[in-house]
């Protein structure tokens, strides 16, 4: 690996360029800026596409299914706790699946296909 480059692993688990290490990602909880502050590489040239969103509906379904059916079987909750618990745990998985995801693939994409990007 060279030197002006962090691991894979690092930079998509802490949500920084995958270049210096230093900047951040994404402005927002999924938006990724238009380039580091850090090192000035160029973000808008990542794309990663919708590529992580059927791996999150994979396995946000799943989790979340089979969490309420497990919920369900194991306590009897009123229907109304269901509407009160889900709601916002599928809300918040989805979100930190998707920065996550979408912080490997352009984390990957850089790592992978520098020559593309004009890198």
């Amino acid at each position: 690996m060279a030197a002006d480059q962090v691991s894979v692993v690092t930079a998509t688990l802490t949500c920084r360029c995958p270049r210096c290490g230093r900047g951040k990602l994404f402005s927002g909880l999924i938006q990724l800026r238009p380039a580091c502050a850090a090192c000035g590489l160029d973000f808008s040239k990542m794309d990663v596409g919708d590529g992580f969103v059927v791996p999150i509906l994979m396995v946000l379904g799943f989790v979340v299914v089979g969490g309420a059916i497990w919920f369900d079987f194991t306590f009897t909750p009123p229907l109304w706790v269901h509407a009160l618990i889900w709601p916002p745990v599928t809300l918040i998985l989805a979100v930190l699946m998707t920065r996550y995801l979408k912080s490997f693939l352009a984390v990957q994409q850089y790592h992978v296909r520098r020559a593309e990007m004009g890198l």
